[in-house]
């Protein structure tokens, strides 16, 4: 391998990191306008979010169906990589399953904005809900068990019942302006902590 070849090599991660920072910030920019907008919003909209043009979003993402299941899984992966962190700078592994279920609310009550379109027949759609599980259940596992171990809740706990339950107290989030499943959750979560 000669000098050039060598420098070439180390010329391409700064190129490689950009292009992942800027799909990261497509994805992002996508997600709010789901948000908001559903997930018919035109692509013009998302584009303009992100600060690229159309043919751009069409590049990385062919279709709107690759588009939602990237979203879906960038938002997967921002909440499982959120746990080790929160439990690394928390003042407590408590405070760090509270903030980090905090976080799961979020990408559930604005997670519901795919869910009809998740429910269709597209092949694609079939193994994220594997993937979410996948990904998540060990967060919260370690979270959990880390909680535990510093004795500050019980040890009688499934990281997947948990989290069933979070998601079924954020049904209807999105529907009734009344109901506050972040406040329900917060109760939740406090409710696992063992008496003093």
């Amino acid at each position: 391998m000669n000098d050039s070849d060598d420098g070439a090599g180390r010329a391409a991660p700064p190129k490689r990191a950009d292009a992942r920072r800027n799909k990261e910030t497509l994805l992002d920019a996508a997600a709010a306008i789901f948000v908001t907008s559903g997930v018919e919003a035109p692509v013009r909209d998302i584009a303009a979010k992100a600060g690229v043009g159309t043919a751009t979003i069409y590049r990385h993402f062919p279709t709107r169906a690759d588009l939602i299941i990237a979203v879906y899984r960038h938002q997967v992966d921002a909440c499982a990589e959120a746990g080790p962190a929160l439990l690394a700078t928390g003042p407590t592994p408590h405070a760090a399953l509270g903030q980090w279920i905090n976080l799961f609310v979020d990408f559930l009550v604005t997670k519901h904005g795919l869910a009809a379109v998740l429910q269709s027949d597209n092949p694609g759609f079939d193994t994220l809900h594997a993937y979410f599980l996948d990904r998540l259940v060990p967060v919260c596992t370690q979270l959990l068990e880390a909680a535990v171990v510093a004795g500050e809740i019980r040890s009688d706990l499934d990281a997947y019942a948990l989290m069933r339950g979070v998601g079924n107290l954020c049904i209807g989030a999105d529907s009734d302006p009344r109901y506050d499943a972040r406040r329900l959750v917060e109760l939740l979560i406090a409710g696992l902590r063992r008496p003093h």
